[in-house]
């Protein structure tokens, strides 16, 4: 049985991954698309419901992003969020003019608990704005729904045409309530039923793993990630011995991951094979202290390990990769900004000859990814993995790689991670890690001079990885932490703790 669908046409809004995170979060499926798709191809995705997001436009400017009047006649619900309730306005007969005032940050709406979208919920609350126009004159047979101090019309509706618009971002964590407020949307106006689940989706997805494979062979190039391991999973209880994983360990993994890694695949149930090649990546390593080449080596040297390998199986049908739904999103949809381009594909050799490429977590994001793992059986510790770079420690280990400094920071790593789980901060924090630098600094032990490494600690809090704040730690987990590392770790006598956001900095130091 097909799901039912929200359809979110995109206008370059900076938050059209959290509208669509907070739609899926409500067990209602969707998808992004650009604003001006066509109304023919709007009527074939067949939605309960469409969502306007916002965008950096001016409405009412030469060029700005408009949409055709009809698809208000199709009879869909309608949402505009931000710049698309005003694109709502402009198009059906309201003024959009420059507000008196522009509202940026939190602001206290009052709302119209008669509207379905603010029913059940509190008649004031804070909300984000961040619009300079303002709508200054509703639409023939609309009404105000919500207002702030300088604002007007901070949301308005027709409800005979299920039509409703709010100026603030209910997706966003500081507009309170609003999650309610899409699910009121959702269930209140769309009639959503919240049929979309990861049970639904896993059973979907592996019956049409096995519709398109048939008799064929699957290769997946298996990095221990969450979503590459939720790919081999879905795909082993789909295909079994059809699909073949290549984990390549370049040891500059964390402490024993690699070893987990094979326990959880290597038991025999899918052809799995791992190659220990440490030592060659580090050979070709040797001397190289510039992040950048350190990077490309690595990522040259894996294809290569690749390349050798997979020519030993033959001919493979399916090329299976875990590219999941921001990879989609941040790679551009229609007039909205690239963030960055993914080619999961880019780079792998040309000999595999390969009829289609599979990629079963494409519709999900990260947190359905890791519910998803979670439905099929994976442990937590594999589910709730730390993100981890493809050079993986690499580029935690500042300056020239050894494997004695490899060693060295899987201990002081391990130790950090550690008491985080035991602290039970894992969930809390979402990427944490140490690194190890290239600074020394005098020290005393035992009555006696040192002159040793310092660690530094790295935690962050994010929603999305392209922007973070320094993570708030217990000053005694990281006490403790501190004084596990020198007293167990030898080498080094200083810990530091990064306190740095994104931006300025990056989440990782090379």
């Amino acid at each position: 049985m097909e799901n039912q669908k929200v359809l979110i046409l995109d206008f370059g809004g900076q938050y059209n991954q959290l509208i669509a995170r907070r739609v899926r979060e409500c067990n209602v499926y969707c998808e992004v698309r650009p604003y001006n798709l066509p109304l023919n191809e709007i009527q074939a995705f067949n939605p309960i419901g469409i969502i306007f997001t916002g965008g950096p436009n001016s409405v009412y400017e030469e060029g700005a992003p408009k949409v055709d009047p009809a698809i208000f006649q199709l009879g869909y619900p309608v949402l505009g969020i931000c710049y698309g309730v005003q694109v709502m306005a402009h198009t059906l007969g309201g003024v959009v003019e420059p507000g008196k005032v522009r509202e940026y940050g939190q602001k206290i709406v009052e709302f119209d608990t008669d509207c379905a979208i603010f029913a059940g919920l509190s008649k004031k609350a804070n909300a984000l704005m961040s619009h300079n126009d303002t709508i200054y004159q509703l639409p023939q047979g609309w009404k105000s729904a919500a207002v702030t101090d300088s604002c007007p019309v901070a949301a308005m509706y027709n409800a005979e045409a299920r039509l409703y618009g709010m100026q603030f971002h209910p997706e966003v964590t500081l507009t309170e309530q609003g999650t309610e407020m899409i699910r009121n949307f959702l269930y209140r106006v769309c009639g959503a039923t919240g049929d979309w689940t990861m049970q639904g989706y896993a059973e979907t997805a592996i019956r049409e793993i096995q519709e398109k494979v048939g008799a064929g062979k699957v290769l997946l190039a298996l990095s221990g990630g969450v979503d590459s391991s939720v790919v081999a999973s879905l795909l082993q209880k789909a295909v079994g011995q059809q699909l073949t994983c290549i984990f390549v360990d370049h040891g500059l993994m964390r402490k024993n991951e690699g070893d987990e890694i094979e326990g959880i695949f290597g038991d025999g149930s899918i052809n799995f094979i791992r190659i220990n090649a440490e030592q060659r990546f580090l050979s070709c390593l040797a001397g190289i202290t510039d992040p950048e080449q350190k990077r490309k080596i690595i990522g040259e040297e894996f294809i290569r390990i690749f390349e050798e390998e997979a020519k030993k199986i033959g001919t493979v049908d399916y090329l299976a990769q875990g590219t999941i739904y921001p990879d989609i999103i941040e790679s551009g949809t229609g007039e909205s900004a690239v963030i960055k381009s993914h080619h999961n594909v880019g780079g792998l050799p040309d000999f595999v000859d390969f009829k289609e490429i599979i990629e079963p977590l494409r519709q999900l994001f990260k947190d359905e990814v890791r519910a998803l793992g979670t439905e099929l059986g994976l442990p937590d510790h594999i589910v709730w993995r730390q993100p981890f770079p493809g050079p993986g420690l690499g580029i935690r280990v500042l300056g020239e790689l050894t494997k004695e400094k490899l060693d060295l920071l899987r201990e002081a790593d391990f130790i950090f991670r550690e008491e985080v789980h035991l602290a039970g901060l894992e969930r809390e924090i979402n990427q944490y890690f140490a690194v190890l630098t290239d600074q020394r600094s005098v020290g005393v032990m035992g009555d006696g001079r040192t002159y040793d490494y310092t660690i530094a600690l790295r935690g962050v809090v994010t929603s999305d990885f392209m922007t973070a704040e320094w993570a708030h730690i217990p000053y005694e987990v990281l006490d403790k932490v501190s004084r596990r590392i020198v007293n167990e770790v030898k080498q080094v006598n200083r810990i530091v703790y990064d306190i740095t956001s994104k931006p300025p900095a990056t989440i990782e130091w090379e």
